[in-house]
């Protein structure tokens, strides 16, 4: 079971969300600062390394999901536990995007950012991408178990 198609599905989840680790989400432009924001924190790209903000929680959500992810694609031989971990890590794939948008909020109301303007990179839509692939996953997984109900009923 292990090559079906969620298992698929669910390594895309993993590796973008693996991605994240190393690529920008947004670059914020204040004034002549151009600041770089990553799952880890809040990056100067004037002087580089020097951390601006830290988003610990960004980071402690993401490898939570990549944990939940890699372990769902294991968890096939019990297909209701993989269901319900897979719904679990489409509420923190939701809950990263809150936060990511609580994040963006709150630095365009700092005073440290006067007038910010965001440019956002294409893998900012990496979340919902996977959050769309989970929810594939949990139709495929449902559709397995359906089946394989199905069939212990004729036997």
């Amino acid at each position: 079971m292990i090559q079906r198609i969620q298992t698929f599905y669910l390594f895309l989840v993993a590796g973008l969300f693996f991605t994240l680790f190393f690529l920008p989400l947004v670059h914020i432009q204040s004034g002549d600062v151009i600041y770089s924001f990553k799952v880890t924190g809040l990056y100067s790209l004037v002087s580089p390394g020097e951390l601006g903000f830290s988003t610990w929680s960004l980071l402690v959500i993401t490898i939570i999901i990549l944990c939940l992810s890699i372990l769902s694609i294991f968890k096939f031989k019990k297909r209701v536990l993989q269901i319900r971990l897979c719904i679990y890590n489409a509420l923190l794939i939701a809950g990263f995007c809150l936060l990511f948008g609580f994040y963006l909020w709150q630095f365009k109301r700092s005073p440290e950012f006067p007038d910010m303007i965001i440019h956002f990179r294409f893998w900012c839509c990496f979340p919902l991408i996977a959050l769309i692939l989970d929810y594939l996953a949990i139709r495929s997984i449902g559709v397995d178990e359906a089946m394989v109900r199905s069939l212990d009923r004729l036997r």
